[in-house]
């Protein structure tokens, strides 16, 4: 009893100490992972906590259940309308990039350690997904925004490359087991079993979800914990069936996260306070697992590896996948920066292990060092790479809080707060004279703690809380009439865009004549919208510009694919 006490009690702290380091590793930029891999290392064998832990089967079951949570979570939060213009890049990087990651890691590998070339794959499909959870920790924590098509491409590659990765492990784990030397036809066949499999359950488990949610009357804390055993269910039936579980569950998330369901905003709280909890553990017990001396003998080796990951593999899998799609170069150059690699390379570490191979200590301890160096090299760039490469935008401006209000029928009916800074636009505004769109509705102002009338509170002031009910398609015009435009001077809107701002639909010829400019194909092309298009020769996102003599067009506005506001700077 006291030692399953105290086994309770070292999981509490652990936990307690990862939530209140995250704290500290937000202010300084430290990648979270990192903090949650060191505690976990600090904790073992080998660190003053001094807990022999050598359980991999325990290991490989927590992280399992965990990484299909982090995936339904991620597929969730993934909105088609907002990666649907870089669906076939996403999902070439995260199928053929893994692919080419794998190959050249494999070529560098086998000259550096005694390894075959089917071992040098497996260690190349172990490392050959990314963590993108961590990148955009440290974006938002320093409150950072990425141009659209970058975000949006890391979005969807690290929420789809995992189940190519675990494919790939598994392949050429049962290759070696079998004492083949190469790889044959049926690697194709089986690729597509496990893929058709695990996307039909995916579909089937994601709409079957959907179903219950919406038909049945249940406590709102048990719609969470419904849409999880289900969500685990699809990630199991699928993997029964011989298909790719994570690609499953990451589906099924992917369709309850793009349709409208009952309780959606509990669902989604309890799941991100699940993805972290599930983080945390995952990352505790990989770093509980790992010996730290056992890594010092492969330093050498492992560090020349994860430079030919991070400078060579990485570079070219996404040069290779993202030129056909006219992706800028300084967009290529940032995504191929940004491939941290996180929990799956270390869980996928594991698997050699279970299988009894030759050198299996080495994979794990190897893929180990590679994470390492990788959130210590790149965890603390991210930021700095962006300004770099001039892929910042100016910050989105949201709520406070956010609530669905949960109207069958109506679910874009949300509960919104904003607290009311010092340059708010709407200050001294009278609340019952706001010009609030149409289907909004002051609920309610908070002034120093007292819940007031509206028609009698006078002028807004600084530090009141003002929840409105609206429509979702409402929150960023209120958002603009709430929250003055903030982040550093660079990204203010009037450096950033231009003061002056044209309509997209306006007339190039008319603008052309107007301010002197020469522009080529102007006659083809009638309006800004039609002629930035022909520019850019891709679709355009907020941020991209183009130079014409001492003038500069800047995107400003996007409305589904087409450009609504341009910014018009002098240079």
């Amino acid at each position: 009893m006291i030692q399953t006490e105290l086994l309770i009690l070292i999981g509490a702290v652990l936990v307690a100490t990862s939530i209140l380091a995250s704290v500290l590793a937000s202010r300084s930029g430290t990648p979270l992972l990192l903090v949650f891999l060191g505690l976990g290392m600090l904790a073992g064998e080998d660190g003053p906590g001094g807990i022999a832990f050598d359980d991999f089967r325990a290991a490989y079951l927590i992280g399992t259940v965990a990484l299909g949570i982090i995936l339904f979570d991620g597929g969730m939060r993934t909105k088609m309308e907002s990666v649907r213009f870089v669906l076939w890049p996403g999902l070439t990087l995260a199928t053929a990039g893994v692919v080419i990651t794998a190959l050249v890691v494999a070529a560098i590998t086998v000259q550096l350690v005694q390894f075959s070339w089917l071992e040098g794959l497996l260690l190349g499909a172990i490392v050959g997904s990314t963590d993108a959870a961590a990148v955009f920790f440290l974006l938002s924590a320093r409150g950072l925004a990425l141009k659209r098509r970058v975000s949006a491409t890391l979005e969807l590659e690290s929420g789809s490359n995992d189940p190519m990765a675990i494919f790939l492990a598994i392949i050429l784990i049962e290759a070696l087991l079998a004492g083949k030397s190469s790889l044959d036809a049926s690697v194709l066949n089986e690729l597509v079993l496990q893929f058709g499999i695990g996307a039909a359950a995916g579909i089937a488990g994601g709409a079957l979800i959907v179903w219950l949610l919406n038909r049945l009357d249940l406590a709102a804390a048990l719609y969470p914990l419904l849409a999880s055993a289900l969500a685990l269910t699809t990630f199991s039936a699928a993997a029964v069936l011989g298909g790719s579980g994570f690609l499953a569950i990451y589906i099924a998330g992917l369709i309850l996260g793009n349709r409208q369901v009952q309780s959606a905003h509990n669902i989604l709280r309890m799941h991100d306070g699940l993805a972290w909890l599930s983080q945390i553990g995952m990352f505790l017990v990989l770093g509980l697992l790992v010996t730290p001396s056992e890594l010092l003998p492969l330093a050498a080796p492992a560090m020349t590896i994860a430079m030919a990951l991070i400078f060579a593999a990485r570079p070219v899998a996404v040069f290779a996948c993202l030129t056909p799609f006219r992706f800028p170069w300084r967009e290529q150059v940032y995504i191929a920066w940004i491939g941290l690699r996180g929990a799956v390379p270390i869980i996928l570490g594991i698997f050699p292990l279970f299988a009894g191979l030759e050198n299996a200590k080495l994979f794990f301890n190897v893929a180990f060092f590679i994470v390492l160096v990788s959130l210590l090299l790149q965890g603390w760039t991210v930021a700095p790479a962006a300004r770099l490469l001039q892929l910042e935008v100016p910050p989105a401006l949201a709520p406070v809080h956010r609530f669905n209000l949960d109207v069958r029928g109506h679910w874009d009916y949300e509960l919104l707060r904003y607290d009311l800074a010092s340059d708010s636009p709407a200050l001294t505004h009278l609340p019952q004279y706001l010009t609030l769109p149409e289907q909004t509705s002051l609920a309610g102002i908070v002034r120093e703690g007292r819940l007031e009338p509206p028609d009698r509170l006078g002028g807004l002031r600084p530090g009141d809380h003002v929840y409105l009910m609206a429509s979702s398609q409402h929150v960023d015009r209120l958002n603009r009439l709430f929250i003055a435009p903030g982040g550093p001077e660079r990204l203010e809107e009037h450096h950033f865009f231009g003061d002056l701002v044209l309509d997209g639909a306006a007339s190039v010829k008319d603008v052309a004549e107007f301010y002197g400019l020469d522009l080529p194909d102007a006659a083809a092309h009638p309006t800004l919208n039609d002629y930035l298009h022909h520019a850019f020769r891709r679709r355009p996102v907020v941020g991209d510009r183009l130079k014409v003599g001492r003038l500069e067009f800047v995107v400003r506005e996007t409305r589904e694919g087409r450009i609504t506001r341009v910014g018009f700077k002098f240079r």
